[in-house]
């Protein structure tokens, strides 16, 4: 259609997604890599936290259709108590291998990245908006902080304010699953020791503290007709009951779900 970029010019899309075993974790997937698939010049970082790459999602990524790096890191297991962040070492490496690829290219980048959890649900608009960004940009989420959604507050196209269900005053009020936003390539580049911190941040601040190192509020780009529309929902996969599993396998062939 006229004024439509041609795909080679259109900035690359770069999706982090921290996986970690668990019953619904290739349903979870799917869903996810049947989104990825309708988004043009998308690169697919899947980081698993395992000591190494599982079968199961090593074969996923193989049958998958999609550009994507398969990465592993493990979270060390004091930190896998509950109240402590998830994904941390995940997300970061991540970050380390979008550096790593980029160091030797000179600037600018064009490219946005995009921290993408697995249990959400992505509308396709969301993927049109975000390659617009030039620093920093923002949107709503829905049914998360347990309310229907949250939002940066917008006044005059800047952000205000955050309504959300929790410490409000925080200076990112943004969700650490980092949904909320999406970074331009340049600036993850021109920042290279920006991370996501496990030391010095306090309960649900890491997030925060994140993009602390990179932008300021003042600077956000507010996104989703100035953040008044969900096209990201938390929906997170109901857990599983599988009371009737037996212990030992009983079954004469051996699926993977």
């Amino acid at each position: 259609p006229p004024g439509r970029r041609p795909e080679a010019a259109l900035p690359t899309i770069y999706a982090i997604t921290p996986t970690y075993s668990r019953p619904v974790q290739k349903a979870e997937l799917t869903r996810l890599a049947n989104t990825f698939r309708q988004v043009a010049r998308l690169h697919w970082i899947l980081v698993e936290d395992a000591a190494a790459r599982s079968e199961l999602v090593s074969r996923f990524v193989a049958g998958a259709g999609l550009p994507c790096t398969h990465l592993h890191v493990p979270t060390p297991r004091r930190y896998k108590r509950p109240g402590l962040p998830r994904a941390t070492e995940q997300r970061n490496a991540g970050l380390a291998w979008l550096r790593q690829r980029h160091q030797h290219l000179p600037p600018p980048q064009p490219g946005v990245l995009f921290f993408a959890d697995d249990d959400n649900t992505y509308s396709l608009e969301l993927f049109q908006e975000m390659r617009t960004t030039r620093k920093v940009s923002v949107w709503p989420v829905g049914l998360v902080g347990g309310r229907r959604y949250e939002r940066p507050v917008v006044e005059n196209g800047k952000v205000v304010g955050w309504y959300t269900g929790w410490r409000a005053d925080r200076p990112f009020a943004i969700d650490m699953a980092g949904k909320y936003r999406v970074s331009c390539l340049q600036v993850i580049l021109s920042h290279p020791k920006a991370v996501f911190k496990r030391r010095g941040s306090q309960p649900g601040m890491q997030e925060s503290d994140f993009l602390k190192q990179i932008t300021t509020v003042e600077e956000l780009e507010p996104k989703a007709n100035n953040c008044t529309k969900v096209l990201v929902w938390h929906t997170r996969t109901e857990k599983v009951n599988l009371a009737n599993e037996p212990k030992y396998h009983l079954d004469t062939v051996n699926i993977e779900v």
